[in-house]
């Protein structure tokens, strides 16, 4: 299958509410459409995850991050131009997302995505897209396609064929929580 046709599909899919498994920047993750409540408790329901841990989202642009986020301090855009690895910024005044998406404070995390094939599903679907690492809460992250157990490949609605024959490893973002009040706290290397 062509990258363009998976991408497709993978859309098709989202719009429908459902939730996907794709490569990201970093591990494999479980992707819904951001701004769908019912998609986003699916997700929390197949990771059997708590709903006040708030999940991940990936965008593909700088502006697109700001439809997201009230506002986005200026040091972000520091971050976002000085890091080499993925890093995924919780800012706070998430707004245009699914409610029980955000965080109880109102916080939002969010990683403008530069992998190729992550990036390309951001930008064809125009909305956030959730990343969560694609494994039961508590169990380790799916570093690769091979990784991934059978309960979660069972559990969603279309799995992406890019990528798949890839064994490398891959590491979960750093996470870096910005406050707006200037406060900046590592969360994860």
């Amino acid at each position: 299958m062509k990258q363009e046709d998976d991408i497709k599909k993978a859309i098709e899919v989202m719009r429908e509410g459902g939730i996907i498994l794709y490569p990201t920047d970093t591990v494999w993750g479980i992707g819904c459409d951001a701004t769908n409540p019912d998609a986003v408790a699916k997700v929390y329901a197949l990771k059997r995850r708590d709903d006040s841990k708030a999940l991940i989202c990936l965008v593909d642009s700088d502006n697109r991050l700001q439809r997201y986020v009230r506002h986005v301090p200026d040091v972000a855009w520091q971050l976002i131009d000085a890091v080499e690895k993925p890093t995924t910024l919780i800012l706070e005044g998430a707004v245009n997302l699914a409610p029980n998406l955000i965080a109880e404070d109102g916080s939002i995390g969010m990683r403008i995505t530069k992998e190729p094939f992550s990036h390309e599903l951001c930008y064809r679907f125009q909305k956030a897209i959730v990343s969560t690492s694609a494994n039961i809460s508590g169990e380790p992250a799916a570093q690769n396609y091979c990784d991934i157990s059978q309960e979660i490949l069972d559990g969603v609605d279309y799995v992406c064929m890019s990528r798949r024959q890839e064994h490398k490893p891959h590491t979960p973002s750093s996470i870096i929580r910005l406050g707006v009040d200037g406060e900046v706290k590592i969360i994860r290397k």
